[in-house]
């Protein structure tokens, strides 16, 4: 059995987001109703994801995450965002939570992003001896508009990042969400140029035409392309879609807080915040990102 630890002082909150993860029979969920009993059942339970809300009294969601870190860097945390806790939630994103939901979505992105985590703490250990020798590792993909292909090639880049890093389960997480974000981006909004801001007028629609469009030429006909080389210092993957692009001088500040409730914040914000730099092409259909193994003593750009 999985189990996961809910933290929230709010005990209408706190229920709602146990009975969504209740829902799976080989999930065990416990609760905790602030951060300090939270971070007591931690250390007492082990639990193998942690959910915590951000405004709490005593020990805030920042503090949590920044204990759970320390203490035990394979435990995943993630957030639950509201109105008002945004900027201490970008500090918590920064300082090592996993991913982060907001509270009025987490009937429709809860469970899915949980067990978007889980996957991806699942690491093969006794691979990590042989290819933490290796020197260099460069792969090229081209992926048809398939999106259990590209979650696929995600946990297969973590994998090879975690064997020859050797980094903990949180920071494989963190950088495979930022790669799971820039390969979302490319199939959604780049080869089959579905907006975001349909999805926040209506998540349905936004998924019925990206479904729509993956069957239908021009759509249907692009790929997206990964290269991605890694060595025991630095990681790097280019991703690059088909679609016409968009002006990257355009894009907002996406540690802006008010992205955190926005879904068309959501993915260049994690990029940001979990990768040490993230660039565009001029014509905007291609993103490089970059991980340094030990990172430089320099602000989130």
């Amino acid at each position: 059995m999985t189990t996961l630890l809910v933290i929230d002082d709010s005990p209408i909150d706190r229920r709602l987001a146990g009975k969504l993860l209740a829902g799976r029979s080989d999930w065990t969920v416990l609760y905790a109703a602030d951060g300090e009993e939270g971070l007591q059942k931690v250390r007492h339970f082990h639990p193998q994801l942690v959910l915590t809300d951000m405004q709490m009294p005593d020990k805030t969601g920042l503090d949590v995450v920044t204990e759970v870190r320390k203490e035990f860097p394979q435990i995943p945390v993630i957030l639950m965002t509201a109105q008002g806790s945004e900027e201490l939630a970008v500090k918590a994103l920064q300082q090592g939570a996993a991913s982060y939901v907001p509270k009025r979505l987490l009937a429709q992105e809860l469970t899915g992003v949980v067990t978007r985590v889980l996957a991806a703490t699942d690491e093969d250990r006794s691979r990590v001896a042989l290819f933490s020798r290796l020197t260099e590792q460069i792969e090229q993909f081209v992926l048809p508009n398939d999106l259990p292909l590209i979650m696929s090639l995600s946990h297969h880049l973590q994998r090879s990042l975690a064997n020859i890093w050797e980094c903990d389960t949180t920071e494989r997480v963190r950088i495979g969400t930022a790669l799971e974000e820039a390969l979302l981006n490319a199939y959604y909004h780049g080869n089959l140029e579905v907006s975001s801001t349909l999805k926040e007028q209506d998540h349905n629609a936004f998924h019925e035409m990206s479904e729509m469009r993956r069957k239908e030429s021009p759509w249907r006909d692009r790929v997206i392309h990964i290269s991605s080389r890694i060595q025991p210092t630095m990681a790097q993957f280019v991703i690059h879609d088909e679609g016409p692009g968009f002006n990257p001088a355009g894009l907002p500040d996406p540690t802006d807080p008010e992205y955190l409730e926005r879904p068309s914040g959501r993915g260049v914000l994690l990029m940001r915040a979990f990768m040490d730099e993230v660039t565009y092409s001029k014509k905007g259909n291609e993103v490089t990102l970059t991980k340094h193994r030990y990172p430089r003593e320099t602000p989130l750009a």
